[in-house]
Order: C-alpha cells, then sequence, then structure tokens
C-alpha cells in the first residue's frame, strides 16, 4: 500500500512538471498557468482540464473530431493545437478573442465544455489554501477574473516550438530538410499556393478565409460571419498555423478530413469535393493541377514542420 502511495505520488509530481531539486522550484506566473492549465477544478464537475482536450503529445491539440466536455457532450468544433500563439492577434476560429487572456477564459464557461462560470471558478480557487497562497505570492491579490487569464495565457505563451527540420534548413543548420522536403517547400510556396495564407514564421497570418466547406446543409457552419455579421465572411475561419501540423489530425474547423493526404487532395480541387460550396477563396477556384509526386512531397514538407520534441524515439 505505502509503495502504491509513493507510485501516485510520483505520477502526480510528474504530470505537474515539477523536478526533484534540493531546493524548492520557484512558483512562476507561467508554472502557474500550467497548474491551472492541467487541474479539472475548473470544470463543472471537476472531470476535465484544459489539457483533456489540448493533448500535449499532439501538440495540445486533439485526436477526435470534436472534443469531450463535461458530461460527455461534445463540442461543435475541432480542438486546434494551443501552441505557437504568442505572436497571434485572434483565436478560436471565429476569431472572437482578440487575446490569449480573453481566449484563456472561453473553454471554462463553454456550455459544452468545461461549463464552469468564471465567478464559480475564482470561489473554487479561493476557497483552496494552495491556490490563495500562490496567487497572492505571485499578484499579491487573491484569486480573480483577470489574474485567473493572465496565468493561463502566461503558460499558454511558453508552448513555442523552433526546433524543427525546416527550421535548421533555414539557419544552414545540420539535420535539416530532406531533398524531398526541399521540393515539397517549392510546392508550398508556388504551385500549391499554400504561401498564400500560410505564411510568417508559423505558417499563418491570422486572416480569415474560406475554402469552400460552407454549403449551408451539409456543412452549415458560418464562422467568421457568427462574430462579425458581414455576409462577406460567411464560412470563414481563421487560417491555422502549421508548426506541428503533422501531429494534430484531424484537420480542418469540423474535422472533416483525416489525414495530410486528405488535405492536399481537398486543395488540390476543392469543388470535386464540395461543388456547392459557398464563399471560396479566389486562390481555390481553378484546379491546382498537382502531380502524385507534387503531393508527396509537398506532404513530406509539412512533417518537416514537426518539433524535434515530437518525433517517436527510434
Amino acid at each position: 500500500m505505502k509503495q502504491g502511495i509513493i507510485i501516485a505520488a510520483l505520477a502526480a509530481i510528474v504530470i505537474l512538471g515539477f523536478s526533484f531539486s534540493k531546493t524548492p522550484q520557484k512558483i512562476t506566473k507561467e508554472r502557474l498557468g500550467e497548474m491551472l492549465f492541467f487541474d479539472p477544478i475548473l470544470s463543472e464537475d471537476s472531470s476535465i482540464s484544459c489539457a483533456s482536450c489540448h493533448k500535449p503529445q499532439f501538440a495540445f491539440a486533439d485526436t477526435s473530431i470534436f472534443s469531450k466536455g463535461v458530461h460527455g457532450l461534445l463540442g461543435n468544433r475541432n480542438t486546434p493545437s494551443a501552441m505557437n500563439m504568442s505572436a497571434r492577434g485572434a483565436f478560436f476560429w471565429d476569431g472572437r478573442a482578440a487575446t490569449l487572456e480573453e481566449q484563456a477564459l472561453g473553454p471554462i464557461e463553454n456550455p459544452v465544455e468545461m461549463n464552469l462560470p468564471i465567478a464559480e471558478a475564482v470561489k473554487r480557487l479561493n476557497r483552496s489554501k494552495k491556490y490563495r497562497h500562490l496567487f497572492f505570492s505571485i499578484f499579491k491579490s487573491v484569486p480573480n477574473k483577470q489574474n485567473l487569464a493572465q496565468a493561463i495565457a502566461a503558460y499558454e505563451r511558453t508552448l513555442e516550438t523552433s526546433a524543427t527540420p525546416n527550421d535548421r534548413w533555414l539557419n544552414d543548420e545540420a539535420n535539416g530538410m530532406t531533398e524531398q522536403q526541399v521540393r515539397g517547400r517549392d510546392i508550398f510556396r508556388v504551385k500549391a499556393k499554400c504561401f498564400e495564407c500560410h505564411f510568417t514564421p508559423d505558417f499563418t497570418a491570422d486572416e480569415f478565409r474560406s475554402i469552400g466547406l460552407f454549403n449551408g446543409s451539409t456543412h452549415n457552419d458560418s464562422g467568421r460571419y457568427l462574430v462579425t455579421k458581414n455576409i462577406a465572411d460567411i464560412g470563414k475561419m481563421k487560417v491555422p498555423g502549421l508548426r506541428n501540423v503533422a501531429i494534430t489530425a484531424p484537420y480542418m474547423h469540423d474535422g472533416s478530413f483525416k489525414t495530410l493526404r486528405d488535405v492536399i487532395d481537398y486543395y488540390d480541387n476543392p469543388h470535386a469535393k464540395m461543388p456547392d460550396g459557398i464563399n471560396r477563396d479566389t486562390v481555390l477556384r481553378q484546379p491546382l493541377g498537382l502531380t502524385e509526386q507534387d503531393k508527396q512531397d509537398l506532404e513530406a514538407f509539412l512533417h518537416a514542420l514537426t518539433d524535434d520534441k515530437f518525433l517517436k524515439k527510434k
């Protein structure tokens, strides 16, 4: 029994990221945010945490089409990666949050996610001797809505990745991209027109584009329009960053594509899959005409955007 308790305690320490050192680990705002990110205390029935849907081993995305919230309720959009968000200017698929702090509180209150009013979340944290102490030591204040958001956002800003074959290739370092991945990069930039939307170091520009996955019937998520009420925004979604994209399947806001190859095949000829797509971006009005070799090379390049920490150990 005693051995079992010790093992359980060690597991908890590993999950929370504590290290065994002679001096106590300093609790920073980022460290507090990490604790909160992994703590189910912020959900209605204390059954799930932020990490339940943003799984660390999958670049803080989910492997399900739609994630399960409290009571097994399903969300209505695919869970995007929470990594490489520090330079973003809009959050959620429809861009309804303008800051990471605003984004951090959204899932807590969402009725099909964590379903806990922020006021109640703050009360719970104040009832916790541990969290009262931690918040006061960092913010010189007891837990409140503002510093709760600040703590989680601070942790999310640490989730940056830059150790990829593509990064090494750009810096003329060893272990960069293969010849096939370099060919794929050229296809990405020119023939496949991916660079039209996926640029900047994180391969996004925080723009909103429609790739034609809205037809008003079988695909009826209006996306950005739900925020702006501008007819021109019907079907538009925030262009996601592509770092670590190879491990964040399924893809698109509705999780409708299981693999990167499915995504590439769709972009090559969107009309073949969605002939009645509404408001499709002008970049995708005509088939791209990718060859089989083009598609394989392009997929190889997308794998070159995976950070080393996610590569399987051999």
